[in-house]
């Protein structure tokens, strides 16, 4: 993985401009800041919202073999760039607490609302494992497509 930094541009602060990846591709779907086994928000805090997002991240990177270090994209969404804004010394301190100190690229973009009533902020990633990276690869729980609908099933 190579970041991406043009000689005349001023180096970010807690991003990249860009990154360039090769290896195997990780999707990881918007993630809400709430407990995924019960669907429930554990507090209606901004950064702590954030943080469970981001564990979050890293629990479905884990499933695919991946850690946070593969990271290559973020995007967050925010129901209220105010309240990003005044969170980001707490927010920078969560973030390298369940991330580390690897910065993808990474863009914020203030929404109307999101889909989970509660849901403060959701995070999206992309994630590449580099090739012939010696890493255990993707879990045995898969899911199987079935006509009507998704189940799941166990790889065999």
């Amino acid at each position: 993985m190579q970041i991406l930094q043009p000689v005349q541009w001023k180096r970010p602060r807690g991003y990249s401009h860009g990154v360039v990846a090769r290896g195997t591709w990780v999707f990881v779907a918007g993630m809400v800041g709430w407990d995924n086994a019960h669907e429930e928000f554990d507090s209606p805090d901004f950064v702590d919202q954030a943080r469970r997002a981001l564990e979050n991240i890293v629990a479905v990177l884990r499933e695919a073999g991946a850690r946070p270090e593969h990271l290559v994209r973020l995007t967050w969404y925010v129901t209220d760039r105010d309240e990003y804004l005044t969170s980001l010394e707490r927010l920078g301190q969560v973030y390298r607490e369940v991330i580390g100190r690897h910065y993808p690229a990474m863009s914020v973009v203030e929404v109307k609302g999101l889909v989970e009533p509660g849901a403060k902020v959701e995070i999206e990633a992309t994630a590449v494992i580099p090739d012939g990276e010696d890493n255990p690869g993707p879990r045995r729980s898969v899911l199987r497509e079935n006509p009507q609908t998704w189940e799941r099933g166990e790889d065999r």
